[in-house]
């Protein structure tokens, strides 16, 4: 018979507590093998294809695409044994040749080896199959072995484990367990925004007096932000849990009681997940991406004393620099812009160290680092993202301007791994693309320090005494105060500036 396994969203690292579906790789009645992708989710920090730690037959799926899920919360069951295996060796091999499959991981039970498919993601990963319980055999049946005096002591002893089990209260019901029928199949998941979660009407109520039934705590704050008591609420979830979606349900709830004469068209949630009330206000979620941006750019302006200083320079000789390396080289990469400025960059950083930095609040200790591993900010469909060049400091331009190419590429199908967009000891950020000239940015916590760079546009010059058009850009550098003063922070800026202008200044340090 086979046996029912629950698999719930893993832990994706860096801290994730939930994620959406976007798209569903399996439908229920598929055959999957063990790391095999069954749905890909997007995170606040990227897109990922979540594998399955099980072999056997998908027999539910919780969540409609678009649906957001709490870190634990389970995303499909599978159906795994004798009968599943049957299934799942000729969906895989396409000619019943299963039998080989299941001699062998019957071979790995007789040897006492442990099954598990390791640790396939951050904080999650299938253990070892649980002990098989030995069955009692019944008086009078065996090989023919035993005596009667043998038998009677079974038999005597079967009576005392019966009384002895009834007397002990029963034992708690196992973690993994079939799930309701209501939650059965992807079409009694909820849709978001549309309708109110299945509930399991034969739940016992829930006791007041105990344990509120959330893992989230975004589930947590979301009904404190919006007054609700969580006691009150019935979870959709297994065993009760109390999801996202029972939260926005019962505020959505709230609101068409408050205001019973809004029109259903002005209550309806829009294609991007914004919601428009009666009084014309429009409110989209912070979510995903824009979420964790704004709790990053949040908890840097509370704990970080930053200041800006910014300077003009003449950036006509670095683009002719430029030019001069393109027209040169063969049909390979070209030197772009960005990797320039990225190599005058771990330049200066190399003269000025204090800026390649951390504070430890807890220690009350500025943290040097020696590798410098260069983030930029990159706009994208998804909002503002940060890719990591890692060991910018250790890379020539032509190394600086594939990788710099490759990130962004990334950034721009939303491809990026969590591993891609954190670490970075140093920012750089180029809005000049954006037409603007300056900008006073927000430090990307933890690090000490982004150097900003406006447009490159002619401008009257005052060249050797005289006055010319040149191609001028304004640089700006935002740094924390706690790892340096002012001049430390204003000679940095100068040799930046002092490289625009003369590239030929980067020989020394080359």
């Amino acid at each position: 018979m086979a046996q029912v396994f629950e698999f719930a969203l893993p832990d994706l690292g860096e801290g994730l507590t939930e994620a959406e579906i976007v798209r569903w790789m399996v439908s229920v009645g598929d055959v999957v093998a063990v790391d095999q992708p069954v749905v890909e989710v997007e995170t606040a920090k990227a897109m990922v294809e979540v594998p399955c730690p099980y072999a056997g037959v998908v027999t539910a799926r919780f969540g409609e695409e678009g649906t957001e899920l709490p870190v634990g919360a389970p995303l499909l069951t599978v159906a795994v044994g004798a009968d599943a295996g049957d299934g799942a060796s000729s969906g895989l091999n396409g000619t019943g040749g299963g039998a080989s499959s299941r001699t062998e991981s019957g071979a790995r039970a007789d040897k006492g080896e442990p099954e598990s498919s390791g640790n396939v993601l951050v904080g999650y990963g299938t253990g070892a199959a649980p002990p098989r319980r030995r069955r009692v055999r019944p008086p009078g049946v065996g090989s023919g072995a035993g005596t009667d005096s043998t038998r009677a002591a079974e038999s005597s002893s079967a009576a005392e484990r019966s009384s002895a089990a009834e007397s002990r209260p029963a034992p708690a019901e196992p973690e993994r367990r079939t799930p309701a029928p209501a939650r059965a199949q992807d079409e009694s998941a909820p849709a978001r925004g549309t309708s109110a979660p299945a509930r399991d009407t034969d739940r016992p109520a829930r006791d007041t007096d105990g344990p509120v039934p959330v893992i989230s705590p975004l589930v947590r704050r979301l009904a404190k932000e919006n007054g609700l008591d969580l006691r009150e609420l019935t979870g959709s979830g297994v065993d009760g849990l109390i999801l996202r979606a029972d939260v926005e349900y019962a505020v959505r709830a709230a609101q068409r009681a408050a205001q019973p004469d809004t029109a259903p068209e002005e209550t309806a949630r829009t294609a991007v997940g914004q919601t428009r009330t009666a009084v014309g206000q429009t409110r989209t979620p912070l979510r995903g991406v824009r979420g964790a941006v704004a709790d990053k750019l949040s908890r840097s302006r509370r704990e970080i004393p930053d200041a800006t200083c910014w300077v003009d320079a003449d950036a006509t000789e670095l683009m002719n620099a430029r030019k001069a390396m393109n027209g040169n080289a063969a049909a390979g990469q070209k030197i772009s812009l960005i990797a320039l400025l990225a190599r005058i960059c771990t330049a200066a950083l190399a003269r000025y160290p204090e800026l390649n930095a951390t504070v430890d609040l807890e220690a009350r200790e500025i943290v040097r680092l020696d590798a410098v591993h260069l983030g930029f900010a990159a706009q994208t469909e998804r909002g503002l993202v940060v890719p990591v060049v890692r060991d910018a400091h250790a890379r020539d331009a032509e190394s600086l301007s594939a990788e710099f190419g490759r990130l962004t590429e990334a950034a721009r199908t939303g491809s990026l791994t969590p591993a891609e967009l954190t670490g970075g000891t140093f920012t750089l950020n180029n809005y000049g693309v954006f037409g603007v000239d300056g900008s006073t940015p927000i430090i990307n916590h933890p690090e000490a320090a982004m150097l900003g760079v406006g447009r490159i546009v002619p401008k009257p010059w005052v060249l050797q005494g005289e006055l010319a058009i040149r191609q001028v850009v304004q640089l700006s550098l935002t740094f924390d105060h706690r790892v340096c003063d002012g001049g430390t922070a204003g000679g940095f800026l100068r040799y930046v500036a002092d490289c625009v202008e003369q590239p030929a200044v980067l020989l020394r340090t080359l």
